[in-house]
């Protein structure tokens, strides 16, 4: 009975710490990134609520990569908290081994890792692909409601919109310019034109133009057209996100847009996956890593000062200790993602990692009393720059 009311006290502790810095840290970068998107209001015309529904969509990446720091935080901060009111003390005087503590701390690190694997694995691809999909439909606006008459506008990263006047709900005299790609730039020129949306998919209608391509031969191609359904997802700033040409081009979404399904079944004869096989194998192994993360850093934490010290017991060494190896897990973790859109080999960095991080903190947390020793003159020399600082920024 006293475990158990002692293991939830400790967990109570613990996840209230965790929410509160899971909700203080998200709220705070997703607040930086809001006001990114300002210019959905400012500059093209949507209203607030799409302009809140583009921000909150990217809130399911956010909690993804914030929980397993909130959760060591959370890890570091009760078992301080323990510590400095002596409760971890008197825990051990009465049996408890600093191992067995470990069990609040592991139904919270589980539930925590159930949410990165549903953030990661399914909530997050459909939300940038809803993310996608909204940001065709506001260009969509954007090109019939907000470019002045006359004007030359760039819409994104080389390319540039025009038109002569307006015509009822038709756009008259319509110049665009495609410098996206350099080796291949396009010039489309119509008559008329006018947005339209079918299946979920807006396209620009355009009426007796021409389009004039240069080729990689430095020779130019004039292509005449009666209509022609430019597919408005070409205007996304990606080349190779889909060209839009034709009536039944559909939307080519990005390796971070498709289901976990998806990638795990991906049609390797796809044309956007041959150029892109890397990303897609990187994105895939990105997600299924994510739950480890969580677990390694949890168990980094409570090895680092999960036993009963004082001040003198170097305490503060530890702490740095956990700080510095958690940093350099998830920086490690970063440079291995990126890696891996190159190299198959790097992918393999994305799992051994935390399974290392795992491996050493259990057992540093079972034979905590014979490697900790030795451990604490090893890094010691790294942190004697810092402490020597510190005593002489209190003597002064």
């Amino acid at each position: 009975m006293f475990l158990k009311r002692l293991d939830r006290y400790i967990l109570k502790i613990a996840t209230v710490a965790a929410i509160v810095l899971l909700v203080g840290l998200t709220s705070v970068i997703w607040v930086t990134q809001a006001l990114r998107e300002v210019d959905l209001i400012t500059g093209k015309g949507q209203t607030v609520l799409i302009f809140f529904t583009v921000t909150l969509l990217s809130l399911p990446a956010l909690v993804a990569g914030i929980a397993p720091v909130a959760l060591f935080m959370a890890t570091l901060y009760t078992l301080n908290r323990l510590n400095s009111d002596s409760e971890l003390i008197v825990m051990n005087a009465a049996g408890v081994a600093p191992h067995r503590l470990t069990r609040p701390f592991i139904v919270l690190t589980i539930a925590t890792s159930l949410i990165v694997c549903w953030m990661t694995l399914s909530v997050m691809p459909a939300g940038f692909r809803m993310l996608r999909d909204l940001i065709t439909l506001i260009r969509a606006d954007f090109v019939a409601n907000v470019v002045k008459e006359g004007q030359f506008v760039s819409l994104d990263s080389g390319v540039t919109f025009h038109y002569r006047e307006k015509s009822g709900d038709a756009l008259v005299g319509i110049f665009m310019q495609d410098r996206r790609d350099p080796k291949q730039p396009s010039i489309y020129i119509a008559e008329r034109g006018r947005t339209v949306d079918v299946d979920g998919n807006s396209f620009l209608m355009l009426e007796k133009g021409t389009i004039q391509r240069e080729n990689r031969q430095d020779t130019t191609s004039i292509i005449s057209f009666e209509r022609y359904a430019l597919n408005l997802s070409a205007l996304s700033g990606d080349p190779t996100g889909g060209s839009g040409e034709g009536d039944g081009d559909k939307v080519t979404y990005k390796p971070r847009e498709r289901s976990t399904w998806a990638l795990l079944n991906q049609d390797p004869n796809e044309s956007y996956y041959k150029l892109q096989e890397g990303r897609f194998r990187a994105e895939l192994h990105n997600r299924l890593s994510a739950p480890l993360y969580p677990i390694a850093f949890m168990l980094i934490a409570f090895a680092a000062i999960g036993e009963a010290r004082t001040t003198r017991q170097g305490r503060a060494v530890a702490l740095q200790s956990a700080i510095l190896i958690v940093s350099a897990t998830r920086i490690g973790a970063y440079a291995a993602w990126t890696a891996s859109v190159r190299s198959s080999f790097a992918v393999w960095l994305l799992y051994i990692l935390p399974l290392a991080a795992i491996v050493i903190s259990v057992s540093l947390i079972v034979f905590g009393q014979r490697l900790r020793p030795f451990l604490g003159r090893l890094t010691a020399p790294l942190f004697a720059p810092f402490n020597l600082l510190a005593a002489r920024l209190r003597r002064a």
